[in-house]
């Protein structure tokens, strides 16, 4: 697939787009990290709130990094930053509104992978950004950035102790895909680790719920 701008271009965008909005990714990374401090506390407003940041987040970048900037440079944007509107008030009304999403941290394997996401996405994918020449501000940020985010949703959703509705995996799992352009084509490796976490992590909750049903049958 021919993408209709240069690498140069991709990264211009992003230091247009960090510097408007600072200190917007300090907030981001707090708020990132009071989603963690609820996970580890199993109750209904809890998960309600979690969900709510999930949601900002998903608002956030479709309207100010896919809408405002990177539509300067790509049509396209205007499409995903549809979407992903549409991927924050779904989380917003199945998480905050209705309730069906409840987290909490348990020492079980899925857990723990999601907690393996998290970690790279907070983390790692900054610093491998650092290491790949891509510094700040024109690199992807975690909590206002796509790429980062999404891989930090899967870990979150791992940690899901019920069933999650399959419609609310539909469009990360295609930004993961859509994301392997950019680790191929715009030299952004750390985006090798959005393909693994969209399609691994699908199929991990998908699993998850198909054993969840079961149980309930069996109830």
């Amino acid at each position: 697939m021919k993408i209709p701008f240069t690498v140069e271009q991709f990264f211009d965008v992003f230091g247009t787009y960090n510097t408007a909005i600072w200190p917007v990714q300090i907030l981001a990374y707090i708020l990132g990290i009071v989603a963690l401090a609820l996970a580890f506390r199993e109750s209904k407003l809890s998960a309600r709130i979690l969900s709510g940041i999930l949601a900002l987040f998903w608002i956030w970048m479709g309207v100010f990094y896919h809408i405002v900037h990177f539509s300067v440079i790509n049509p396209a944007a205007w499409i995903f930053g549809r979407f992903y509107i549409l991927q924050g008030f779904l989380f917003f009304l199945i998480g905050t509104i209705f309730g069906r999403l409840t987290f909490r941290f348990i020492l079980k394997p899925l857990s723990i992978i999601g907690g393996f996401f998290i970690l790279y996405a907070m983390v790692v994918y900054p610093l491998l950004g650092i290491s790949l020449g891509h510094s700040y501000p024109r690199a992807p940020m975690f909590g206002v950035a796509p790429c980062p985010t999404t891989i930090f949703t899967f870990g979150i959703l791992l940690w899901a102790i019920e069933s999650v509705p399959a419609f609310l995996l539909v469009i990360p799992l295609i930004w993961s895909v859509v994301g392997m352009s950019a680790a191929v084509n715009l030299r952004v490796p750390q985006d090798y680790g959005l393909v693994v976490a969209g399609v691994f992590g699908t199929v991990l909750i998908l699993v998850q719920n198909r054993k969840a049903k079961r149980v309930a049958q069996h109830l």
